[in-house]
């Protein structure tokens, strides 16, 4: 089920990845260049936005188009098939918000119980 040629798990890993929740996220609401949707993700390399992209991109779930202008524009927009990844997407932003505490909780815990932290 999860061993490392399965379809779904490449899936999994794309949409579970660090980044392409929050850029899915980021672009529910309205196509964004590169650099608003870097500004609206704190803590991500223009690097690492670029090859999220790319990826999410290469899935059919962000289009990218570029402007034949002076200076180049490029926007980011969801394809239908990434609008399909919202509902997840909201799901597990909620799941976070009603549990933070929780797992606040529990970090310290272990950490208090093992004098370390991961």
């Amino acid at each position: 089920m999860y061993a490392a040629g399965c379809p779904s798990r490449q899936i999994l890993d794309r949409i579970g990845d660090r980044w392409s929740v929050l850029v899915v996220g980021t672009l529910a609401e309205r196509t964004l260049r590169h650099g608003a949707i870097a500004a609206r993700i704190g803590g991500i390399t223009p690097k690492m936005l670029t090859q999220t992209l790319r990826g999410l991109e290469r899935d059919g779930l962000v289009s990218r188009t570029a402007y034949a202008e002076i200076p180049p524009r490029v926007e980011y927009a969801l394809t239908d098939l990434g609008r399909s990844l919202l509902g997840l997407a909201h799901a597990l932003d909620d799941w976070a918000e009603t549990h933070i505490e929780a797992v606040d909780a529990a970090r310290a815990e272990y950490d208090a119980r093992t004098g370390s932290r991961v």
